[in-house]
C-alpha cells in the first residue's frame, strides 16, 4: 500500500516554489526595465525637468519673453573646470545656441559626461534641445579646454499652460561627472 497523502503537499509545494521563482524572475526583469522605462516616461512627459529633443522650432515665435539661465556642477571625482553659458533673454520660440566651456585641470586624460535638468520642473516639457553634449562621453587631454554648444528653444505652447503664465526664467543645469572608473 502506497501513501498518497504526501502527493498533494508535494504538488502544492512545487506550485508555490514555481510561483515564487516566477515572481523573483519578474521582479528581476522589472528592475532591469525600470531605468529605461523611467527615462522614457520623463522624456515623454517632461517629468523631473527632463527636456525634449527636437529638430527645430516649426511653431514660430511668440511675443512673450523668457530668460534662460545656465548652471554647471562638477562632481568631486572629476578634475574639470566648467564655465556655464551666459543667460539668454529672447522671445519664446527663438532658437538659441550657447556654449559651455570645460577644461581638464589634471595631468592625465579624463573622460566625463553630463546629465541635465530644467527648473522649474514643469517647464521641462516645453524646453527643446536641438543639439546637446549631454550623455555623450567627452575625453579631455591634460590641460585641454573644449567648447560644448547647446542649441535649444522654448516651445511656444508654453503660453497655453496657464500654470506657467508667471514663469519668466528657466534654468538649464548640467552636472558633470567622471564616466570611467579608471579616470578617478
Amino acid at each position: 500500500m502506497t501513501d498518497t497523502t504526501l502527493e498533494p503537499h508535494t504538488e502544492k509545494n512545487l506550485r508555490v516554489a514555481l510561483l515564487c521563482g516566477g515572481m523573483v524572475l519578474g521582479m528581476l526583469g522589472a528592475a532591469y526595465a525600470a531605468v529605461p522605462l523611467y527615462q522614457l516616461f520623463c522624456q515623454i512627459t517632461g517629468f523631473g525637468g527632463t527636456t525634449q529633443k527636437s529638430d527645430g522650432n516649426v511653431k514660430g515665435i511668440i511675443d512673450r519673453q523668457m530668460t534662460v539661465r545656465f548652471d554647471s556642477n562638477v562632481g568631486s571625482e572629476l578634475p574639470w573646470k566648467v564655465v556655464a553659458a551666459a543667460p539668454v533673454t529672447d522671445k519664446i520660440g527663438t532658437v538659441e545656441t550657447v556654449v559651455y566651456t570645460a577644461k581638464n585641470l589634471s595631468d592625465k586624460p579624463i573622460t566625463g559626461q553630463a546629465s541635465f535638468n530644467v527648473v522649474p520642473e514643469q517647464t521641462g516639457i516645453f524646453f527643446n534641445k536641438i543639439e546637446c553634449f549631454c550623455f555623450t562621453e567627452q575625453t579631455l587631454q591634460p590641460g585641454e579646454e573644449v567648447q560644448m554648444p547647446v542649441t535649444f528653444f522654448v516651445d511656444p505652447d508654453i503660453a497655453q499652460n496657464t500654470d506657467l503664465d508667471t514663469v519668466r526664467n528657466i534654468t538649464l543645469s548640467y552636472t558633470f561627472y567622471a564616466s570611467n572608473a579608471e579616470d578617478r
